[in-house]
């Protein structure tokens, strides 16, 4: 077995490798980029207050409560948050990588939910915006950003960057605008500090991608030669020709 047979990183393609040279370049402006909508987001406003479209919207959705969309918020709220969202539902994901053997993937999908988590957690207790008045949930101290959809939108993108499928960018994408809905449904959030939220979980895990770059695009092509080699196609056979009995045929 040759060395693209062994190493994650030697097997990967050349995109991926120029990533993985200048991630310091892509982390950079992603992270000035992302300060910058934040800052814009909530330092400009007058002491936190919201948004004139964050009360219209929270005054909306209240009107919309039912059963329902109440059971549909609580489970939303339950999957991003808690024990489950925070230990199990991270740590399954964890294992499942390891059992495929991704260990990579593992390594980055673990690295880009501490440091989402992290990030949240700083922005929380630095800019201390007040939540909404109506709440249904137990929440924490600080409205911005949402901790719930930060969390949703690291795991959609860093899952859809582990399994480049069309399909796992549209759940991922739908799975965060539930999470948004829900959160600002329950009166845990603004409707500014879900996108917030999604924007930080978007960011971090497009700045922790760049350096596992090549290394997951590599454990991602040594996966796929490893099943086509596990399930070869079924050799094709030629039509054996009819014997010639020395006659021609009319």
């Amino acid at each position: 077995m040759d060395d693209s047979q062994k190493h994650p990183e030697v097997a990967a393609r050349p995109p991926a490798k120029r990533v993985a040279h200048w991630w310091w370049i892509v982390s950079g402006v992603v992270a000035v980029v992302l300060a910058a909508l934040i800052g814009f987001i909530v330092v400009v406003r007058d002491k936190g207050a919201p948004f004139p479209f964050d009360t219209q919207w929270m005054t909306e959705v209240a009107e919309d409560r039912g059963p329902v969309l109440d059971f549909l918020s609580y489970l939303m709220n339950s999957l991003g948050g808690n024990l489950l969202g925070i230990l199990v539902i991270p740590t399954v994901i964890i294992v499942v990588l390891l059992i495929m053997k991704r260990p990579w993937a593992a390594g980055y999908y673990l690295a880009a939910t501490l440091v989402s988590s992290g990030m949240v957690q700083l922005l929380k207790k630095s800019f201390g915006r007040a939540r909404p008045e109506d709440i249904l949930v137990q929440v924490d101290f600080g409205s911005f950003p949402s901790g719930h959809v930060g969390n949703a939108a690291t795991m959609a993108v860093t899952l859809a960057i582990i399994f480049p499928r069309l399909w796992v960018w549209i759940a991922g994408a739908a799975y965060v605008v539930l999470m948004m809905f829900s959160r600002t449904y329950l009166g845990a959030h603004w409707l500014s500090d879900t996108i917030g939220g999604a924007l930080l979980g978007v960011g971090v895990a497009i700045v922790v991608w760049a350096p596992f770059a090549a290394k997951l695009d590599g454990e991602h092509e040594l996966a796929l030669h490893r099943r086509s080699a596990a399930h070869p196609p079924p050799a094709t056979t030629q039509p054996k020709p009819a014997d010639f009995d020395g006659e021609t045929p009319k």
